[in-house]
């Protein structure tokens, strides 16, 4: 009956003169990429993109901003700046006023102690230490652009983590991932825990019977390139940078077989032979050498190999985070050689992902982006050598006098619970025991707090959250603040100022401030759809998320507060 029907209207159709209807076309796929890279490198100010530059090969950094686009001027938009916090902010496109990650640490009222980022005890480890696996991203309160990705194809994107980093693996993931993978010190293997699966895949489990982490531990570190030719460098040997432990200097070559415990059974004898202590194995170390970035894509290569990646009917993503740069960088500081070259080596890494997309996935058919969770400061020692301003200041030793401070002032008790994040955490029981008002108690924390070399300003959490604040330093530490989570004080250090845990030696360096040092990262963009250019125009970390919902077109997290950088999704000529 129906085709009759059909038949009828069509020849009408043709008698009046007219066209046939057109049939109805099936509709064409999304447009997506087939893999979605994201490059996180932890501690990566933006002036390393070019500081190096004449060293660079052709086919990593340079080539990520020859075929790409570069937003050259984007910033953290909240304090304080940390791994935790930054991993989670470019992933959520919010800030930790909405994410709830304020810290890799925070002091939880109701428990009377701390937390840390992704720790989670009602999960259990798979393939290591239960201290090093009982982690999850439960403590992040909202959606990812991994999440969401999970979601628009009705969990038929793969999307996995990778890092050395607990955190740095955990949180880009998200909450929905296919899995996450970071290092144990203790067996040398990449992990998960029971939040992911209940058992690792095979592919994992032969990864870690090759044991890579003591064969780039079985080598020294020397330098990618004669050493005289780290010109955009410090002197080799400076009172500013730490040493490994068992080094008399911070200086080439790094014996790392030696240091790590790794060395072969016969170099193990002859340095028993010769009096000499042998150290107990000590794979942590390969955190703070560029070998450990060079692990972790190792470990990403296979990953994308054995899971089939980009080779689906969905587009699959992998966050992937180089750690090592950041345990480089505060060890040695800034300007270090063993910094400069730590970068020289990643620049090789990444030209090592880039061939394998090229090859195995199809030119122009992944889109990469690469961002850094933070910056860094100069190492004070280093500022003070050429006259710059800056310096540390003891974390403990505030923490302790202002203790003391309160009880000269208020009577005996435990005033202070903690100083964490430059976050003042008060005795709130307490307080309300002895009847004094928390406005009051804040407000003489900031007045005392003010006092300290190095701080310039400090504010009570009340006052934050009575008002709204759409740039300047109150903005950054607004968009840092979670009721539940903050403390009751944010402290400020004036530029160039840090936190020293070993003050007052002050050695490396560190990051978490408002600094332009802390906040401005690179942001770039490559591969799928990508125009070649740059915008000095302001971007914000949180607008990265928003950005990829847009390329991949797929709603935005849930919290998202970033916006679309206009740009780069501009079509492609």
């Amino acid at each position: 009956m129906r085709n009759t029907l059909l038949t009828g209207l069509l020849a009408a159709a043709t008698l009046l003169g007219g066209q046939a209807p057109a049939m109805a076309q099936k509709p064409k796929a999304v447009p997506r990429p087939k893999l979605v890279v994201g490059i996180v490198v932890d501690q990566m100010r933006y002036d390393y993109l070019y500081r190096y530059w004449n060293k660079y090969g052709n086919d990593g950094f340079k080539r990520l901003l020859g075929e790409g686009f570069s937003y050259e001027n984007t910033h953290y938009n909240y304090v304080p700046t940390y791994t935790g916090p930054g991993h989670a902010s470019i992933y959520t496109g919010t800030t930790p006023s909405v994410h709830g990650i304020v810290g890799n640490n925070w002091f939880v009222r109701e428990a009377g102690k701390g937390t840390y980022v992704t720790d989670d005890k009602s999960v259990q480890a798979v393939g290591g230490s239960p201290a090093a696996g009982q982690q999850s991203p439960r403590n992040m309160l909202t959606t990812t652009i991994t999440d969401e990705l999970r979601l628009a194809t009705n969990f038929g994107s793969k999307v996995i983590g990778v890092c050395i980093k607990d955190r740095g693996s955990v949180l880009p993931a998200g909450h929905a991932a296919s899995a996450a993978y970071w290092f144990d010190n203790s067996n040398g293997a990449f992990i998960t825990s029971t939040f992911y699966t209940q058992q690792l895949p095979e592919w994992v489990q032969q990864f870690n019977q090759r044991k890579l982490a003591e064969q780039y531990l079985g080598k020294p570190w020397e330098t990618l390139l004669p050493i005289t030719e780290y010109t955009e460098s410090t002197a080799d040997d400076v009172p500013w940078e730490n040493t490994f432990r068992g080094e008399a200097k911070p200086v080439f070559p790094h014996n790392l077989p030696a240091l790590s415990g790794v060395a072969p059974a016969d170099v193990r004898k002859t340095m028993q032979a010769a009096g000499e202590k042998v150290p107990s194995t000590n794979l942590d170390l390969i955190r703070t050498t560029p070998f450990g970035n060079t692990l972790t894509l190792d470990f990403a290569l296979e990953a994308l190999r054995a899971e089939n990646m980009g080779k689906g009917d969905q587009t699959d993503f992998l966050a992937l985070s180089f750690s090592s740069t950041d345990y480089v960088g505060h060890h040695f500081g800034t300007n270090a050689i063993e910094t400069e070259d730590t970068y020289l080596r990643l620049d090789r890494d990444i030209a090592r992902l880039l061939a394998y997309l090229d090859k195995n996935i199809g030119k122009g058919q992944s889109l990469v982006f690469l961002s850094a969770d933070h910056g860094a400061a100069h190492s004070t020692e280093f500022l003070r050598s050429q006259r710059l301003p800056g310096n540390g200041v003891g974390v403990t030793l505030m923490r302790d006098s202002l203790q003391r401070e309160l009880a000269r002032r208020f009577g005996p008790g435990q005033w202070v619970l903690s100083y964490e994040n430059q976050q003042v955490y008060l005795n709130r029981p307490l307080l309300a025991q002895k009847k004094i008002d928390l406005y009051q108690m804040q407000q003489e924390v900031a007045g005392i707090m003010t006092q300290f070399a190095g701080v310039t300003r400090a504010i009570t959490a009340t006052d934050l959250e009575k008002s709204h604040w759409e740039s300047g330093m109150l903005m950054y530490l607004e968009n840092g603040y979670f009721p539940k989570r903050s403390g009751d004080v944010m402290v400020v250090l004036a530029p160039g100022w840090l936190e020293a845990y070993g003050y007052p030696v002050v050695k490396g360096t560190t990051h978490g401030s408002s600094g332009a040092y802390d906040t401005h990262v690179p942001l770039l963009f490559w591969g799928w759809r990508v125009p070649r250019g740059e915008s000095a125009h302001p971007a914000r970390i949180t607008d990265i998320a928003p950005t990829l919902a847009r390329f991949l077109h797929i709603q935005e997290p849930n919290g998202c507060t970033g916006q679309p950088l206009q740009e780069v999704l501009r079509k492609k000529k």
